[in-house]
């Protein structure tokens, strides 16, 4: 065995797999009261309209889980129930969702996801991969002619981006 085996590399590395468990209460009150912050606080504020809850908690839920599998599962519950409360077609956001909790998932477990500067970058590059795959669905599976503006969505992304970070903080302390 040579000095630069990946056998010898993957043992001396500290593994980075360890998974966050969640009370039961938390993985099902907080997604519904993003989701219902998403749907209902709008219509009181409209300045509130940009902010995705729902988005960033599937985002934390697939960080801190740090499994492929059921970051995948938790973004398409949370998406078809985004999708049951709004007008919009059903299955439109659990798609959309249901990619971020996997590729968010499978980013966490090849980087340490704990650091606040790489969360801010995560929540910005989820936003705009959320949006952008919601654009791209709307053009392919329903024919809309919808626009997809990237400078707004940039500066959506990093309000955010910033709400996340406080987010993940008082969802870290909801931990088991």
């Amino acid at each position: 065995m040579t000095e630069f085996s990946s056998e010898r590399l993957l043992t001396d590395v500290p593994r980075r797999n360890r998974i966050v468990r969640l009370k039961p209460a938390v993985m099902v009150l907080v997604p519904l009261i993003a989701i219902l912050f998403q749907v209902y606080v709008p219509r009181f504020f409209q300045y509130l309209g940009y902010l995705e809850l729902p988005l960033l908690v599937t985002v934390y839920y697939a960080l801190m889980r740090r499994q492929p599998i059921p970051g995948l599962l938790f973004g398409a519950i949370v998406g078809l129930g985004q999708d049951s409360l709004n007008q919009h077609p059903i299955g439109m956001y659990g798609i959309v969702k249901t990619l971020v909790g996997y590729f968010a998932a499978s980013v966490s477990m090849r980087f340490d996801v704990d650091n606040p500067i790489f969360q801010f970058l995560l929540g910005l590059f989820f936003f705009f991969f959320h949006q952008f795959f919601y654009w791209v669905e709307s053009r392919a599976l329903l024919g809309q002619q919808i626009d997809f503006n990237v400078q707004q969505t940039f500066l959506f992304g990093l309000l955010n981006a910033a709400v996340a970070l406080p987010l993940f903080m008082v969802l870290d302390r909801m931990k088991e």
